[in-house]
């Protein structure tokens, strides 16, 4: 499937620039997802060089601004628009995708929990809950923020995440915690320290 992708003009003008400046001014732009933040896909743009790109990958867009589509992402970037974003500094790119959200009604549900009730709670101890998916009866989680490596996170996750996903969505049985919490850096509360 070849997606249609439409490139605004300020958005060609913007990578033409950086063609210029970074010394490779035939080098293609490269979209592709690179996983989920929520209920919203995480997008990796890089300028490559066509003879560069990866196997598998879509070549789409004029001649003047050839755009490579991760083939993997293909489906899920089809009637996206790649546009300037006029608040970022420096004119950043932002993808409108109308294919954003989850398909999943049950995992759309899980989401609507965590963006109106945990995502604000958790939010004023610095830390936020992204749903990553939801398989086979389990909603898969991770957290961010004061929320990662949090002494207080078992009781954040069972006591509140969990007790309010499962009131909401009776389909999920079980949230599963898929954080690596001991690479938190700014935990809100800090773990014990253990006498040596």
């Amino acid at each position: 499937m070849t997606p249609a992708i439409t490139v605004t003009p300020a958005a060609k003008a913007k990578v033409e620039a950086v063609r210029a400046k970074s010394g490779h001014p035939d080098a293609c732009l490269r979209i592709a997802i690179a996983g989920r933040r929520g209920a919203q896909f995480v997008y990796q743009l890089d300028l490559v060089a066509l003879k560069d790109a990866p196997p598998g990958d879509l070549v789409l867009g004029t001649p003047d601004l050839p755009v490579l589509v991760d083939g993997s992402s293909a489906p899920d970037l089809d009637g996206a628009v790649i546009d300037l974003d006029p608040s970022a500094i420096g004119g950043a790119l932002r993808i409108d995708n109308p294919h954003e959200g989850w398909r999943d009604p049950v995992a759309a549900r899980v989401q609507e929990v965590l963006d109106r009730q945990i995502n604000p709670s958790v939010a004023a101890h610095g830390g936020f809950v992204d749903l990553l998916e939801v398989r086979d009866g389990a909603a898969y989680v991770q957290l961010g923020g004061g929320c990662q490596g949090c002494a207080q996170v078992d009781v954040t996750l069972r006591q509140g995440i969990e007790v309010a996903i499962k009131a909401a969505v009776p389909q999920v049985i079980q949230v599963i915690d898929t954080t690596d919490h001991a690479a938190g850096t700014n935990p809100y509360f800090q773990p014990a320290k253990k006498a040596s």
